[in-house]
């Protein structure tokens, strides 16, 4: 899709252009327009077989590797807007690459002891850039 091309490529472009400062105000504004768009509270239990979309809550540093895992699953299943889903995938790996936000990445690995369903999984997000920006 060109459409969808430019828009990777335009914040690939702003990406690199706010790398310093992590893009803590657009996360948390594309965050929050997520979770107003997010209907889906349903309660994630692993182990049993649901509809519901479990993505990791992650430990602490752990944060960008199931940052980037979760948009990812949620882009897969269509689960929110997939061009605000997108840009966020591609900053958290970005973030994850470079190395940037130190705080976030101590490893490449997603390390979580529960999942939450996509409300739980998009505050997590939210919280942990609102710290930052603190």
């Amino acid at each position: 899709n060109a459409s969808m091309l430019s828009y990777i490529l335009f914040s690939c472009l702003l990406l690199s252009v706010q790398a310093q400062n992590c893009s803590v105000r657009e996360i948390i504004r594309y965050t929050k327009l997520l979770l107003k768009g997010s209907s889906v509270s349903c309660p994630c239990r692993e182990t049993a077989v649901s509809s519901c979309s479990c993505l990791p809550i992650a430990e602490p540093g752990h944060e960008l590797a199931c940052f980037v895992e979760g948009t990812e699953h949620m882009l897969k299943n269509n689960i929110s807007s997939n061009a605000v889903t997108a840009w966020l995938n591609l900053t958290f790996q970005t973030q994850l690459g470079r190395n940037l936000c130190e705080s976030l990445a101590r490893g490449d690995q997603c390390q979580y002891k529960t999942k939450g369903n996509v409300k739980e999984f998009l505050n997590k997000i939210l919280r942990t850039y609102q710290a930052i920006n603190k």
